[in-house]
């Protein structure tokens, strides 16, 4: 059982115009006055940001196939049977935490309630990019400790998506300790700061990471999900011939 606190250099976590946009619904480019905000919201949304993230290892892990549970610790987690199907070969996971902070989200809401509606909500979309992309950035760290011990990661899974109900969230804090980078869970379980993230990563020899799991979640409304499938659509477009 190890707890790891990561910090990141500012300017690590980068978020480029054209994700930002995509993330927003703009696949092939924005007008104006979109773009105009995009830009200032790139130029001075990350200082208002205070990333912290980390994770606790814990080993070892155990299953139950019948009721896709799993046992950390001394909670039980029901995490259904997607997440169950992606973690059962790990010997152990990393419960982890990372947030944006408290003033990217406080700054949307200003805009919002002074009737900004549109650069509230961009600043809103850049901190989940935020907090995502630093994530991805922790994840990397903990792969590459783990490929020195001849181990493998998969990838990340947050209660609320892919059948894990979100009131886990209170039984997932439990294995962690108080105010652990800052963040808090609500009554309703959600996390605050708001931009914030939490879940599970499993370790072990037999895992797999999978470049693609959008396809594994029902989630409809997902930020991410939408991001990832124009990216994918993206590069995977052939021009056609109108004659055809």
């Amino acid at each position: 059982m190890r707890l790891e606190l990561c910090s990141l250099q500012d300017g690590e976590v980068a978020i480029a115009k054209d994700s930002l946009l995509m993330a927003m619904g703009y696949s092939q480019g924005a007008p104006s006055p979109v773009g105009e905000i995009v830009d200032e919201v790139l130029e001075t949304g990350g200082g208002l940001c205070r990333i912290q993230g980390g994770y606790k290892i814990i080993a070892p892990v155990q299953f139950s196939p019948n009721d896709f549970h799993l046992l950390v610790d001394d909670v039980t987690l029901d995490v259904h049977k997607v997440v169950f199907q992606q973690l059962k070969r790990a010997s152990s996971v990393a419960v982890f935490v990372c947030t944006a902070g408290a003033g990217i989200t406080d700054r949307s809401k200003t805009l919002m309630q002074n009737g900004d509606l549109l650069q509230g909500y961009v600043y809103d979309v850049f901190g989940s990019l935020v907090v995502e992309g630093a994530m991805d950035i922790i994840q990397g760290r903990l792969q590459k400790e783990m490929s020195q011990s001849g181990l493998k990661i998969t990838n990340r899974y947050s209660p609320g998506y892919c059948g894990w109900d979100i009131t886990e969230q209170r039984l997932l804090f439990r294995l962690l300790p108080g105010h652990f980078c800052g963040v808090e869970l609500t009554e309703s379980c959600l996390m605050t700061p708001t931009k914030s993230i939490s879940g599970l990563i499993g370790i072990g020899e037999n895992v797999k990471f999978n470049p693609y799991t959008c396809n594994l979640c029902d989630a409809r409304n997902c930020l991410f999900k939408n991001l990832n499938q124009r990216t994918s659509a993206r590069k995977n477009h052939k021009p056609q011939d109108k004659y055809q």
